[in-house]
């Protein structure tokens, strides 16, 4: 599994996605490495550094064990441009195929989404409901609801509830509505990293076309050759009904590849849901999610 123990605990405070992370961080904090495995021997490489905010992306190849910087950002932008959106996306859906526990979208996005801000090319509205999913997507445990009553039988004038109010409970979602709202507001300055000339561009080029070959391989994939045609259906109509009938096709095609059949059950995740839709139906990324905005 590419994250780890430190880096789940550091993104499930919310003051890491705020920029309002306490900085009396532990010595085994102050420099954490995510790696993301993609395809063909690359990976998309993040260093972060939990005491300042600062956050770089580099691309390792196959043949180097060291990253390549993509991007570096501190905690209040601006963002830089190292990826395209689609990009991003493309890379996501790859990485959420070859790791059930890095579902799309999820913590990829939410991680590296400062370094693919949405430009003048893609469809912002898209690139926020993508987003925002990806935040709503992180959880955290939490100690179960307490009960607050009396240690002794009051008196009937205090025995009402209002006199012994139950604490609020605790919500499992890391970051609430209001705060994904500010995360998923359009960038307001970016950097253009990619014309330098360390950029490693022909590495990033050559890591797209194999994500894209690879996703484009896999509705061809025995079972999901079966139920391709339910798929495009539900692309062409933009409805999510037949969802269900199309987990129980797979399932009785003999697919059990847990990415693909928890994207499509129950409670469905409608983002979730598009993309697989959209990756079973062989069709451009982003198809389904903008016909339904």
């Amino acid at each position: 599994m590419p994250v780890s123990e430190a880096v789940r605990r550091l993104t499930e405070d919310p003051g890491f996605w705020t920029g309002d992370a306490a900085t009396d961080v532990d010595a085994e904090a102050r420099a954490l490495r995510v790696s993301f495995p993609v395809t063909g021997g690359y990976a998309l490489v993040l260093d972060l550094d939990p005491a300042t905010g600062e956050r770089a992306l580099g691309l390792r190849g196959p043949a180097s064990s060291e990253p390549v910087q993509l991007g570096w950002t501190s905690a209040g932008g601006p963002w830089p441009a190292a990826l395209r959106w689609w990009e991003l996306d493309l890379c996501a859906r790859v990485i959420a195929l070859a790791d059930p526990t890095l579902p799309h979208p999820g913590l990829v996005v939410a991680l590296l989404t400062p370094f693919a801000p949405a430009t003048a090319d893609d469809d912002e509205r898209a690139v926020a409901a993508m987003r925002a999913a990806a935040f709503r997507s992180l959880l955290r445990d939490v100690p179960p609801p307490v009960t607050n009553e009396p240690e002794q039988t009051p008196l009937p004038l205090f025995a009402g509830a209002d006199w012994w109010p139950d604490p609020p409970a605790l919500s499992p979602r890391v970051l609430d509505d209001a705060t994904i709202g500010v995360l998923t507001r359009p960038a307001g300055a970016l950097l253009e990293v990619r014309s330098g000339s360390r950029f490693p561009r022909e590495d990033l080029a050559e890591l797209v076309r194999l994500a894209a070959a690879h996703l484009d391989r896999v509705p061809r994939q025995s079972w999901y050759a079966e139920t391709r045609p339910l798929a495009r259906h539900i692309l062409a109509t933009g409805d999510l009904a037949p969802v269900p009938a199309l987990l129980g096709a797979l399932t009785e095609a003999g697919c059990d590849h847990p990415t693909v059949l928890d994207a499509l059950s129950e409670p469905l995740v409608p983002a979730e849901a598009y993309w697989m839709v959209e990756t079973l139906a062989g069709a451009e990324p982003g198809t389904l999610l903008r016909r339904t905005l």
